[in-house]
C-alpha cells in the first residue's frame, strides 16, 4: 500500500437520504480500544499476567478538527448532539476499507481567534458493533 493523502480519510454521517460527509475537517483520526479481563493466579506460568480470550469490551473513538464551514453536515452534527441522538456513521480510509456503526458525539467545540477563522473539534464513541468492509 502507498502513502494516503489524509484528506481522504472521510468521516461521513447518515442525513437520513443518504451519508454525507462531514464538511471542514483537517485532520482525523480513528482509534480501536479493548478492555482487557485478567485471570491470573496463584499458578500462572512464572508468574505472567494472563487474559482472558474474547472477553472485555470493544470501543471506537473517533475525532476530527477542522474549519466550521455552516454546511448541511454541520448543521446535522450540531442538532444530533442536542438531540443526544445516536447517528449511523462510516469512516471511509482510502485503500484500506470502511468501517460503518452507530456513534454518538460526546464532544463537539467551536474556537476562534479574532484574527482567524472558526474551527470545530469533534469527538464520536462507538454505540454499538462496526462493520468493517475492505476496500
Amino acid at each position: 500500500m502507498t502513502a494516503q493523502k489524509g484528506k481522504d480519510l472521510l468521516i461521513r454521517v447518515d442525513g437520513g437520504a443518504g451519508y454525507v460527509t462531514v464538511a471542514g475537517l483537517r485532520a482525523r483520526r480513528l482509534s480501536f480500544n479493548a478492555e482487557t479481563i485478567d485471570v491470573t493466579h496463584a499458578e500462572s506460568s512464572g508468574q505472567w499476567r494472563e487474559l482472558l480470550t474474547g472477553a472485555g469490551s470493544k470501543r471506537a473513538g473517533v475525532a476530527g478538527r477542522g474549519l466550521f464551514k455552516d454546511a448541511a453536515s454541520d448543521a446535522l452534527l450540531r442538532q444530533t448532539f442536542f438531540d443526544g441522538a445516536v447517528q449511523d456513521y462510516q469512516i471511509v480510509i482510502p485503500d484500506f476499507g470502511t468501517v460503518q456503526g452507530a456513534f454518538q458525539i460526546v464532544s463537539l467545540a467551536f474556537a476562534g481567534e479574532h484574527d482567524g477563522e472558526v474551527i470545530y473539534d469533534l469527538a464520536l464513541e462507538s454505540a454499538g458493533a462496526l462493520m468493517f468492509t475492505a476496500a
